[in-house]
């Protein structure tokens, strides 16, 4: 039975893509080594693994007085305890002195620890006797206000596998460690080939029934937001011998080659006439069930996806987003999660009960985990300073500010990244 535009075999989104990957071998792209700053949103081509701890030295969170923690202990507003400033530490410099019993030292946020001391008093929780004498009205425990060496990261560590999308979060952990190069895969160019004889140049003056290529320029920032470097080939005739000798000099430099308009049943139908004549497998469907989009044209020729797309603007991103970027991300080298495809917010279940204060908005760093097919949000607990609880998550879970915080279960909206 034929479908209303004259085709038979109109299949569904799910089985398209299936006939696409089963005769896709992704091949990846070469490699290349930039410098961090040129890393942004690269694909990691090969494992990193931390060259040393992150921090390479025991250093204080807070403002306040190293001290040793054993020496607070008790200690509260109606019964402080007193220890003497035995120094003052600088940043950016190892103490030239330790911490022994009864003494203290001044400490700046991100001082280092000197020897002999295991937490930092902060210094609202402190008053001055003299110039030499401290009192302490609360009790710190061991490594209290303190991120200890190699607390962050530790030497060896797997920082980022092959294949993740590099972030400006993990390229501040990289810069944290002295890594200032990677090894990232070369992007795969997509060819963009416009047909129709009503389609001219958006630098051009039309004429009565002509139209500006938009179409083009919508698709050159899709590859791009996806991670390919769009190849504009230009806009040819609704000829089968221009649009097949173009499509054949693109498949020579391109990862894929997609071709806008004549995807329709009619004498210029000849979109799939090319594919089939440039090589195997050739065509594997024309017509999807899809709405804007159903003439959409998809096959592979020498192990490459070519694309037909329907002319209607309205057409292009959905056909892009449903065919087009999940074919390219495969040739990008991605690999892991694909949550970042997904809309930049997404639903998910919080996998543990999170306290949350009264008049703060708390922003929750959280991972993203698919258990019978449900999204859990698990959280990524730890100091503010760790840069991990950046790299390790997937988006962020805003408490509001009269919350008191989000149960085992709730479902709750994560920001991606």
């Amino acid at each position: 039975m034929r479908d209303m535009l004259g085709r038979e075999d109109v299949i569904t989104v799910e089985k398209a893509l299936e006939l696409i990957f089963n005769n896709l071998t992704p091949i990846f792209p070469s490699e290349t080594k930039p410098g961090i700053e040129a890393s942004y949103n690269r694909i990691l081509s090969r494992d990193i693994l931390s060259p040393e701890d992150l921090p390479q030295f025991s250093r204080s969170t807070v403002d306040g007085f190293a001290v040793n923690s054993s020496d607070t202990f008790g200690a509260a507003e109606g019964l402080p305890s007193y220890l003497n400033l035995g120094g003052e530490i600088f940043m950016g410099e190892k103490p030239s002195f330790g911490i022994k019993g009864g003494t203290t030292a001044k400490i700046p946020t991100g001082g280092m620890l000197p020897d002999g001391a295991d937490a930092v008093v902060m210094i609202e929780n402190t008053n001055r006797i003299d110039e030499r004498l401290i009192e302490i009205m609360r009790p710190v425990a061991p490594m209290e206000n303190v991120i200890r060496a190699g607390e962050d990261i530790k030497e060896g560590e797997m920082i980022l596998k092959k294949g993740h999308c590099i972030r400006p979060q993990d390229v501040a952990a990289l810069a944290g460690l002295g890594i200032t190069e990677v090894f990232v895969y070369e992007r795969p160019a997509v060819s963009i080939i416009s047909t129709g004889d009503e389609i001219v140049s958006a630098r051009s003056e039309i004429k009565p029934g002509q139209i500006r290529d938009m179409n083009s320029f919508n698709l050159a920032g899709l590859i791009s937001e996806a991670g390919g470097i769009p190849i504009m080939r230009g806009i040819f005739r609704d000829e089968f011998g221009d649009i097949k000798n173009a499509a054949r000099e693109s498949l020579k430099d391109s990862a894929m080659v997609l071709i806008i308009g004549g995807s329709s049943v009619g004498t210029r139908d000849v979109t799939e006439a090319v594919i089939k004549a440039l090589g195997e497998p050739g065509v594997l469907f024309h017509g999807v069930a899809i709405k804007p989009g159903k003439p959409m044209i998809g096959g592979i020729i020498s192990n490459k996806p070519v694309f037909g797309l329907p002319g209607h603007p309205a057409a292009i991103p959905i056909c892009f987003e449903q065919f087009v970027k999940p074919t390219l991300r495969r040739l990008t080298g991605i690999s892991g999660k694909g949550f970042r495809d997904k809309k930049i917010i997404i639903k998910a279940r919080m996998v543990k009960n999170i306290a949350s204060s009264m008049g703060r908005e708390d922003h929750i760093r959280v991972r993203l985990e698919e258990r019978n097919n449900e999204i859990w949000a698990i959280p990524i607990l730890g100091k503010s300073g760790l840069i991990k609880t950046l790299v390790e998550a997937d988006g962020i879970v805003v408490i509001p500010l009269r919350k008191l915080g989000v149960e085992q279960g709730e479902i709750v909206e994560v920001r991606l990244f």
